[in-house]
């Protein structure tokens, strides 16, 4: 789109948001990967704007450090006393009073506006020369919201808060969405001209409309054909609504663009994740932050991957990761436990019970069961068996271990950090290992078994380890003892006939 005048963002989010009865600032409430702000400022990309301006208030401190990380280049503007949202916008043009062209306003708790719909409402107010346009919405249930009043010629004739409206007003089913594309000039002087004669004795941005037809200017209304980009939030319950909606229309996008989501319902993925095509999301799986998964792979049931890559065509079957990278055709889980900074090379495996943190595995190696294998290496096609543990952490600091190519680690054996087991080198199950291991070697520091005969019987008689002990030795007498009735004598071997 071709910029024909100057821009101005502003996203008015400077109200306590009471009702959702939180510490945290209501535009700082998240759902699927972002802040209900940052969806708002999303919303905007496509407007090609010369500044973005935030308006501030309760939680100002909170909001303003929030702009620095996702959008530097928005400037807040501080609204010291809360008087209302046309107070707000006034506070902010005042900060900038060198905006001219369009002025383009937003609330920062509509986080279902598409960028598509923002974009066509500033194009459909500069193509028709309007004063302002405002975008609006037919909404099944329009309880609490402003309601869109026309003339009989259906031009617009105001917009009259729920407050104030009357009963024939309340059954009005359009709604004002609360986002506007003004005209600068004469937007600051209907701010001006504004007065705190309602219901909440505040200065109503939604009174400027009817002020820029009551002298003479045209104001267009642009209307959505997704009434749910209009849902704004007041509280948690109507934030867990809009978090489903959003879910619901993330998945249909990614099983439309050749993704299998076996259950949409549990499945949910923020927009900051990518998936591949072809890929299969199995139920209650979660993709969260700038999680990434490869084409073809399989990922769930019962997933959680916080910033993970998984590449082509690996498997993660009911596991937990966070910050981490698996490999093409790798396999991870069931019940297994990826901590930040685990890599799997391809063919690689962490199967169930395991527990990784800071770990690479090379090429074809496998943990296979009930290990923790936190800041060491592995090598290509090594093999670390069932009970293993890497002993990495002294009580003060944090140690490498490096096990070789196609080495063999037995069941229940601790690696005590800093170690390193040689390139096909074996340990022994059942071993402690404090000093490297040289590669080809074997490594045993398991003590010699000893075994005491009749110990049960003399150190546990009557329990029934020692019934179970007589019984086992009773059958096995019987079984070595000679059949009943035989003669193992001389006479017997030469018989009656000498």
């Amino acid at each position: 789109m071709s910029q024909t005048r100057s821009r101005t963002v502003v996203v008015l989010a400077a109200g306590p948001g009471k009702r959702m009865n939180s510490t945290t600032p209501k535009t700082l409430h998240e759902l699927l990967g972002r802040t209900m702000l940052g969806h708002v400022l999303a919303a905007t990309g496509q407007v090609d704007a010369e500044r973005t301006l935030v308006v501030v208030g309760v939680g100002a401190e909170q909001v303003s450090s929030h702009l620095a990380e996702i959008a530097p280049d928005a400037t807040p503007v501080v609204q010291a006393e809360q008087r209302g949202t046309g107070h707000a916008l006034r506070t902010a043009l005042a900060a900038v009073p060198e905006a001219s062209g369009t002025v383009l306003v937003l609330h920062g708790d509509t986080p279902l506006l598409h960028p598509e719909t923002v974009r066509a409402l500033v194009d459909t107010h500069e193509t028709e020369g309007a004063a302002a346009t405002l975008l609006a919405a037919v909404v099944d249930n329009p309880f609490g919201l402003g309601r869109v009043v026309r003339h009989r010629d259906g031009t617009l004739e105001r917009i009259v808060e729920e407050r104030d409206a009357t009963a024939e007003q309340r059954a009005i089913r359009e709604i004002n969405a609360g986002v506007y594309a003004f005209d600068a000039t004469l937007l600051r002087d209907a701010l001006g001209k504004l007065n705190t004669d309602n219901g909440q004795g505040e200065e109503y941005l939604s009174d400027v409309p009817a002020a820029l037809i009551g002298t003479g200017y045209e104001v267009r209304v642009h209307v959505t054909p997704q009434p749910t980009e209009a849902l704004g939030c007041n509280d948690r319950a109507e934030l867990a609504h809009l978090r489903r909606l959003l879910r619901e229309r993330i998945n249909t996008e990614w099983m439309r663009s050749g993704v299998t989501i076996l259950d949409p319902a549990t499945t949910w993925i923020d927009v900051t994740a990518t998936v591949g095509r072809d890929a299969i999301i199995d139920q209650n799986t979660q993709l969260r932050g700038a999680t990434a998964v490869g084409e073809g792979a399989t990922v769930g049931p019962d997933v959680s991957l916080i910033d993970t890559v998984v590449e082509a065509g690996a498997s993660v079957v009911r596991a937990h990761a966070v910050g981490s990278h698996i490999g093409p055709r790798a396999q991870v889980g069931p019940y297994a436990s990826l901590r930040p900074a685990s890599r799997l090379a391809a063919g690689a495996k962490v199967g169930t019970f395991v527990e990784t943190k800071n770990a690479e595995l090379g090429e074809g190696a496998k943990v296979g069961h009930q290990a923790y294998v936190g800041d060491a290496t592995i090598g290509a096609n090594a093999n670390i068996g069932a009970g293993t543990i890497f002993v990495n952490y002294d009580g003060v600091a944090k140690h490498h271990t490096d096990v070789g190519e196609a080495a063999f680690v037995g069941c229940d054996t601790s690696l005590v950090a800093p170690v390193t087991v040689g390139d096909g080198a074996y340990v022994a199950a059942g071993s402690a290992i404090t000093r490297d291991v040289p590669p080809g070697s074997l490594a045993v520091t398991r003590s010699p078994q000893r075994t005491i005969d009749g110990w049960v019987a003399r150190r546990r008689p009557g329990t029934k380890a020692a019934k179970a002990a007589e019984a086992a030795e009773a059958a096995e007498a019987a079984e070595t003892a000679p059949p009943t009735g035989s003669d193992t004598g001389d006479d017997a071997q030469e018989g009656p006939h000498r």
